[in-house]
């Protein structure tokens, strides 16, 4: 009697430990990054898919700087890449709804958006320059804007920083309608961010204008991805492979490529 007494007991108490040591083995797995995935074993990313070169279509075939970025941020986190075009207005309101995990998009880090989302480390550096053609002799700094035309588009960041350097605004829709003005002399020049001017100038290598830097004059506008707040693990994870690329050249190389120049520098 009392060697079944014994084993019942022993019986209970092997039950009660492996009961433990499941219920541990599934309260750190809960507690892990992979949890936090839209779908398990999948990096799923938001973008846009038409903004070169961040990304965009080439033969069909969906390509880019921030794709590429995503390609290998997954990658280093042994996951599988997932990527969801939707359009601007709805892509950050798709991390509301889990949607995908991450989006990257070229997103300035903004307070606004800091408020309700949570940012990764950055991988653009957002500096500010000023564009004017290559015969303009009267504009050599960025003081000297004060009383010249500058064509922003309206509602901007650029264009308030514009305003309150005391250039006058002369309204586009874009990019490309502000550096056609510059070229028509009916704009003294623009300003926008190193990493649109890079990619122009890529594109179109003789066009006809000459950069220059904002220098502190401008807050930089740091680019990052952006992800709901209660992903934190996944996050770090990111943050962690980010971190791994610009420490391996990853990150300078793929700007090169789409850029022709290196615009992750702060």
């Amino acid at each position: 009697m009392k060697k079944v007494l014994t084993a019942v007991v022993g019986l209970a108490l092997s039950l009660v430990l492996v009961a433990c040591g499941t219920s541990q083995n599934s309260s750190k797995s809960s507690s892990t990054a992979d949890s936090e995935l839209v779908d398990k074993g999948t990096l799923t990313i938001g973008l846009e898919g038409t903004f070169q070169p961040y990304s965009y279509h080439d033969n069909g075939k969906l390509t880019g700087f921030e794709v590429e970025l995503g390609r290998d941020i997954a990658k280093k986190l042994n996951l599988k890449p997932k990527f969801v075009e939707t359009k601007w207005d709805s892509l950050i309101a798709g991390l509301d709804v889990d949607k995908y995990d991450l989006v990257l998009n070229n997103v300035a880090i903004t307070p606004e958006r800091q408020a309700k989302y949570a940012f990764t480390s950055t991988y653009i550096a957002g500096k500010t320059e000023l564009a004017v053609s290559k015969d303009n002799k009267s504009i050599k700094t960025l003081k000297d804007v004060k009383g010249k035309k500058l064509a922003q588009s309206v509602t901007s960041n650029n264009a308030a920083d514009a305003k309150r350097l005391g250039a006058d605004i002369v309204p586009v829709d874009g990019f490309a309608q502000a550096v056609a003005l510059i070229d028509q002399g009916r704009a003294d020049g623009t300003l926008n961010d190193t990493a649109s001017f890079y990619a122009y100038l890529k594109q179109q290598p003789n066009a006809n204008i000459r950069l220059i830097s904002a220098g502190n004059n401008i807050k930089a506008q740091p680019i990052a991805g952006i992800m709901t707040k209660k992903d934190t693990k996944l996050k770090a994870k990111i943050n962690s492979a980010i971190k791994s690329l610009k420490a391996d050249g990853t990150l300078k190389k793929l700007s090169v490529k789409f850029f022709g120049a290196d615009v992750t520098e702060k």
